[in-house]
C-alpha cells in the first residue's frame, strides 16, 4: 500500500467532514476504505500532511490531538472551556499579532491554526445568573 493512497484519503475525508478529527477518528474512517491499513501508517500520513502544510493539527481541548485540512485562508477558534462550543476567527483578526510576534522578536511564525480557551457570552451569563440565585 503507498502511503500517498492513504495521504490522498485522508486530505479527501478532512476536505468532505470540514471537522476536527482525531487520528483515530480519522484511522477508523480510513478502514472503511482501506481495510489493511496500520495504524502507523495512518500516523506517518498525518506527519507528513502537517509538515508539509496541507493539515492543521491542534489542540481543541478534547483531549486528544485533532486534524483539519488547511483551506485556502487560514483560520483560528475560540472554545469555550464550560459548554465547548467552538467559534471560528478569521485569520486577519489574529494577522497583526502574529506580524507583531514576528517582528517583536525576529521570528517567523508558521501557526496556521491558532486556538484560544476562554468562555463564551452564554456561559458567562449563565455563570453570572447561578451566583445571583
Amino acid at each position: 500500500m503507498r502511503n500517498s493512497s492513504v495521504d490522498q484519503i485522508i486530505f479527501e475525508l478532512l476536505s468532505k467532514e470540514h471537522a476536527h478529527l482525531n487520528s483515530l477518528q480519522i484511522y477508523n474512517e480510513i478502514r472503511k476504505i482501506l481495510p489493511a491499513v496500520n495504524q502507523s501508517t495512518v500516523y506517518r500520513s498525518l506527519d507528513r500532511l502537517v509538515k508539509n502544510r496541507k493539515v492543521s493539527v491542534s489542540d481543541m481541548g478534547t483531549g486528544a490531538s485533532v486534524y483539519e485540512k488547511i483551506t485556502d485562508g487560514y483560520h483560528h477558534h475560540l472554545v469555550c472551556q464550560s459548554c465547548g462550543n467552538v467559534l471560528t476567527i478569521e485569520h486577519q483578526d489574529i494577522e497583526k499579532f502574529f506580524n507583531s510576534i514576528e517582528t517583536n522578536n525576529q521570528f517567523k511564525v508558521y501557526t496556521n491554526h491558532l486556538v484560544l480557551f476562554g468562555i463564551c457570552k452564554d456561559c458567562q451569563i449563565n455563570e453570572t445568573n447561578g451566583t445571583d440565585s
